[in-house]
């Protein structure tokens, strides 16, 4: 089958988005099918404001026009809701071509932590947007309740997976700063709440493996805290191996994939009992999750590193990509030359 997925988070973006997306890809195309990505580096581009990392593609219309004419895929995957998501929406709807979409940011609680504006009304346009999609894969069960709660329709789970064969336990020597070291990794900006970590009085030394917007401000505001910008592949995983906890501050991840990476590494996780972290986490045997972030790490702290490492191996990414294939929905070849319809 040929599967085009339609992406606004891409290269050199880090974080669990782009990760889901191109794992997924190589297991379709390891599975025999043929995948197209349009991504914004097709695109002209521009900061997003207060967050130039991510790039806004600019007048995106007869590209990703022509690029789903010439690749004339079975399935088309809608991944983002930003300008490429958009106009491929807009592209099905006007040739009559069934699709599928992913909601993979708690989108309203990021705008909310910028700007006053009410979730109602953000989640108001995030389901008109979903709404002609056959599915909406979400990652969990109780972010699917959320949206149903919230109006969302034909709402079906996309599971994550982690490769144990990259990350994995390699021992605490990398690093040989105070024990216990607890360790936050992903993007430094306001929606993960890092600083309910930063802020924390626990023994031992904090990391902060990352890079974002508010990077500066929390390394001259915590002098203390050894922040090493973004690592990759093989030192990420070494990084990670070398902590004694995981701290994962964010109340409003849809998943939080680098939870799975710490686990695969031996190193239990401490966070909040939110979406998220209460799909992933196994209470009291990969890691502690409680309103007081304090206990939640000391808690974690006394777990088996063996427990969490066997709870990873469970989650593959060809499993996930299976069931990411199960949900698709595929457009018979006369549909291909149905005529147009308005958005």
């Amino acid at each position: 089958m040929k599967i085009a997925i339609v992406t606004d988070a891409w290269y050199p973006q880090t974080n669990g988005v782009v990760t889901t997306l191109n794992r997924t890809g190589e297991c379709l195309r390891q599975l025999g099918h043929d995948v197209l990505y349009v991504t914004p580096k097709e695109f002209k581009t521009m900061p997003l404001p207060t967050y130039p990392e991510i790039r806004l593609s600019l007048f995106p219309t007869a590209k990703v026009t022509r690029m789903l004419d010439e690749f004339a895929p079975d399935a088309i995957h809608i991944a983002t809701e930003g300008p490429l998501g958009s106009t491929a929406r807009k592209y099905c709807q006007r040739r009559g071509l069934r699709f599928t979409t992913a909601y993979h940011t708690q989108f309203p609680q990021y705008v909310r932590l910028r700007f006053p504006i009410p979730l109602s009304v953000t989640y108001s346009w995030l389901r008109r947007f979903h709404r002609k999609a056959e599915r909406t894969m979400v990652p969990t069960e109780s972010l699917r309740q959320e949206l149903i709660k919230w109006g969302f329709r034909n709402v079906v789970i996309w599971s994550r997976g982690v490769d144990i064969d990259l990350f994995k336990p390699q021992g605490k020597d990398l690093l040989q700063d105070e024990r216990p070291i607890s360790m936050f990794v992903g993007r430094v900006a306001v929606e993960k709440n890092i600083e309910a970590f930063l802020a924390l009085d626990i023994a031992g030394t904090k990391y902060v493996v990352g890079d974002g917007p508010d990077l500066q401000a929390l390394c001259d505001k915590y002098p203390k805290v050894k922040f090493v910008g973004f690592k990759y592949g093989e030192e990420l995983s070494r990084y990670i191996s070398a902590a004694d906890v995981f701290v994962f501050p964010s109340r409003t991840d849809t998943f939080g994939l680098v939870m799975l990476e710490a686990m695969a590494c031996g190193v239990p996780v401490a966070a909040y009992p939110v979406t998220g972290p209460i799909d992933v986490v196994r209470q009291g045997e990969t890691g502690v999750l409680d309103d007081d972030l304090r206990k939640a790490v000391k808690g974690a702290l006394q777990l088996s590193a063996e427990d969490a490492r066997r709870y990873a191996e469970q989650h593959s990414w060809m499993a996930a990509t299976r069931q990411f294939f199960s949900h698709l929905e595929f457009n018979p070849r006369a549909e291909l030359a149905a005529a147009d319809e308005p958005a």
